[in-house]
């Protein structure tokens, strides 16, 4: 996914909270859709805070924030199921649960100390053909690992058997999560007035208070 070109729509399964939107029709405003796991503690003690803050700061006129909630491992806890627990309770499991008892990030034994403002919805989640050709594994990695084809043969070898291994333990694939090419959770997408992608990015996003100042005022 190349930053300067029109930013595609998100997929959603299912929106969980807030009407249903998408980046089309929020074109003239500056659009931040964070994407998270519901078994993800990173999500909740880093980036899901600060767009909430960037939620209120911004008028609505100005800025969307929409959630997304994906799934690319731990199948079993980032489900739909477990997104509809945590926005009508607050309530938070697996990992998530964990760590924020550690650090004591929660009301009473399992409530998420805030409440997550904005619309929610569920990435499409599709199961994977198990049975996928020697072809698949290879057009995956040309189309997922930058400069594959410069490679050494060897370490090609070495990559075909982790991501064949990879393959036949992936249960579902995430169209959002692989339409972004997104590295994993939390992720946040930006986008500008005119529905252009101007930037996508893994990880702790204290950039983006100045990102979304940048893109409010051009």
């Amino acid at each position: 996914m190349q930053i300067g070109i029109k930013a595609p729509n998100i997929h959603v399964s299912e929106w969980v909270q807030g009407l249903s939107t998408n980046i089309d029709k929020n074109i003239g405003k500056v659009i931040l859709v964070e994407v998270f796991q519901v078994n993800c503690p990173g999500c909740f003690m880093y980036a899901l805070p600060i767009a909430i803050e960037i939620y209120t700061k911004y008028s609505r006129d100005d800025v969307t924030v929409l959630g997304l909630a994906t799934a690319f491992e731990d199948y079993d806890k980032n489900t739909l199921d477990n997104l509809r627990l945590l926005l009508t309770s607050g309530e938070v499991i697996g990992d998530t649960l964990n760590a924020l008892r550690q650090y004591g990030q929660l009301i009473g034994n399992n409530i998420l100390p805030y409440k997550i403002p904005f619309p929610v919805g569920m990435d499409i989640l599709k199961k994977i053909e198990r049975n996928f050709s020697d072809n698949y594994v290879i057009d995956f990695m040309e189309a997922n690992i930058e400069n594959y084809n410069s490679y050494p043969d060897s370490d090609k070898k070495i990559l075909f058997e982790r991501v064949k291994h990879y393959l036949r333990n992936k249960e579902y694939s995430a169209m959002t999560f692989e339409t972004y090419r997104l590295q994993g959770t939390p992720s946040a997408i930006v986008v500008d007035r005119k529905g252009i992608l101007r930037n996508v990015s893994f990880g702790a996003n204290n950039f983006l208070h100045n990102l979304i100042d940048q893109l409010v005022n051009e």
